[in-house]
This record gives structure tokens, sequence and C-alpha cells, in this order.
């Protein structure tokens, strides 16, 4: 195996190559992994971490395994149609399960902690449906990126007993797409594709509304070439971030006269185009101050450790 190394974002490219024999040795501990957990349950968003793991296990446990897709108004029909069609192509059943985080206050009120409530819900959600089909192992796409940052959902799984193979094989996020590549999955190369949520700024209150508004307004802007796009919703305004090298054909008069009209049929008084350009995570900014990509500046998931404390694991009651 030699293997692909593509990078970030957007920009996968099948060009950049790596010596494969540290991938491979991974590669068969995520096997092994895979292979001593017997029936599992694949959290599957449609992405490439969650993909790759749905393949791996496919090829390891055959009709051992199945896809429990979490189903929420901050869940893009794209990304289900998507997730839909993936879990067609690699023959596995998917299983789509309705969450309710959104009926959580704590979720709702959008604090630093709403991934951590959000997670809570998606994992017991899933492990309720997956021992319900007699399996007793639930695992997620995390990868070995993930255990740099502070990430609450992370904390939600390890608080359920979800599993997360691809960290546990030591799996870089550029590991993962170039075995998806190898794999030829057609998610290989696809940006990432964060929550609906991850939209709104803390604090300010997570609703079904904003959620649609957000994602038709993504969706058209995608419908106009724009493949990595976010629409952050500031009340009345929509604040759109694409590609710095795609803020000029944003701003053409034509484009922007058809966006801006576009948006303004969603609801928006105001469109704004972030001058900065993409980058996940910007709205931490209201957080700590600092403008992501600084250093210490934190994740799209960071979170206070003093709230993730004071919030604490999911209790039974909840």
């Amino acid at each position: 195996m030699t293997a692909r190394m593509p990078s970030a974002e957007s920009g996968a490219r099948a060009d950049e190559f790596a010596s494969g024999a540290a991938l491979r040795r991974k590669l068969a501990d995520l096997e092994a992994h895979l292979g001593r957990c017997g029936r599992v349950a694949v959290a599957f968003s449609g992405g490439v971490d969650s993909a790759v793991l749905l393949a791996v296990a496919r090829r390891v446990l055959g009709p051992e395994v199945i896809a429990l897709t979490a189903v929420s108004p901050s869940l893009a029909a794209e990304e289900l149609a998507g997730a839909r069609g993936l879990a067609r192509t690699l023959e596995v059943e998917l299983v789509e399960v309705p969450t309710g985080e959104m009926e959580d206050p704590r979720y709702r009120a959008n604090g630093p902690d709403r991934c951590f409530h959000c997670k809570s819900h998606v994992f017991r959600a899933l492990g309720e449906r997956a021992r319900q089909r007699g399996i007793d192992v639930v695992v997620e796409g995390s990868n070995g990126d993930d255990a740099h940052d502070h990430r609450p959902g992370m904390a939600a799984a390890r608080a359920l007993g979800v599993r997360s193979p691809l960290l546990e094989a030591g799996l870089t996020k550029a590991e993962v797409r170039a075995l998806a590549c190898d794999l030829d999955l057609p998610v290989w190369d696809k940006p990432a594709a964060p929550c609906l949520a991850s939209r709104v700024p803390y604090f300010d209150e997570v609703t079904a509304a904003k959620l649609d508004q957000i994602e038709r307004a993504e969706r058209f802007l995608r419908e106009q070439g724009f493949g990595v796009v976010r629409v952050r919703h500031h009340g009345a305004v929509a604040r759109i971030e694409v590609e710095p090298e795609r803020i000029a054909e944003l701003t053409r008069p034509e484009m922007r006269a058809r966006v801006e009209t576009a948006l303004g049929q969603l609801g928006f008084g105001f469109v704004a185009v972030d001058l900065g350009g993409f980058r996940s995570g910007k709205l931490d900014r209201l957080l700590d101050g600092r403008v992501p990509g600084e250093p210490g500046a934190s994740s799209c998931c960071a979170v206070d450790p003093r709230t993730e404390a004071a919030a604490g694991p999911p209790r039974a009651s909840e």
C-alpha cells in the first residue's frame, strides 16, 4: 500500500504520497480492534471518518455490523441522503434513529458545552437502538488528531461506553482520508460538515427555525458552486464564509444580487461576507477573544473545562 496523504478541509490531494508501512500497521490494528468487538453498530454520519470505520467494519465483520444515523434538525437533508447512499454502496443496513437533543434546554441554550449535551442524547439513543438489535458495542469515528483537542462530544462517548477504534489505532485525519481513498470511498475528499448548530453563536438559542434557515442558505450557496461554505446565523444577519480565494467571486455584482435575494427570501434582513474567509471554529472568538488560528485558540468543539466539570457525565435520570 502506497497511501495517498490528502490535506485537510477541502483541498485533499490524491497526488500526495507517503510510505504505507505505518498506515498498513495502523489498519491492521483497526481491523484487530473491530474483530474483537464481535457485532457492532457504527455511529454513521456519512463523513470521511465514519465512512472508513463502517467500510473496514464491513470488511472485517461482514453482516455483523449495522450503521446507525442520528436524525435531528441539526442534520442537513443532503448529509442524510449521502449517508443513505453510502450505506447502500457498502451493503450495510442503515438504521435512522431520531434523537431528542432539541428537547433539552441545556442544548438549546447553546453554551460552550452544547456538544456534550448533544452527543449525550445521540449516543444514548444509538446505544438503546443497538441493544434492541442485540448489539452491545457502539463505535464512533473520532480519530487520533481529535485527541489533541478538547472535545466534549468525546467525553460524552466515553461516559456512555462508546468506542473510538480509529483513535485507538492511532489513525490521524490525513491517514483516514488516505484509507478512504485507497478503499475507493466517494467521500475521501469530502469537506468536513459539522452539525448545523455550529453556525449559531454561543449563547444564542438554537431553534429548529434557525437550523432550517442555515441549511437552506448553505444549500443555495453550494448550488452556486461554493463547495466549502458556512452561513453563520447572527439573528437578522447572515454572515457568509467561503474559501478566501472565492470571496471575489461571491462579491461579483450578479452573484451578490442572487445571494442577497435568495437569503432575503429565507428571512435574513442583512447578508454579509466575512472578509477573512472560511476557517473552522471562528465563532469561538466570542468565548476567549482570540482569533481562530492564533496559538491557543480553541477548536469548534472547545469547551471551558469548568463548564464541562459542572455539567458532568450524563445521568441515568436524564
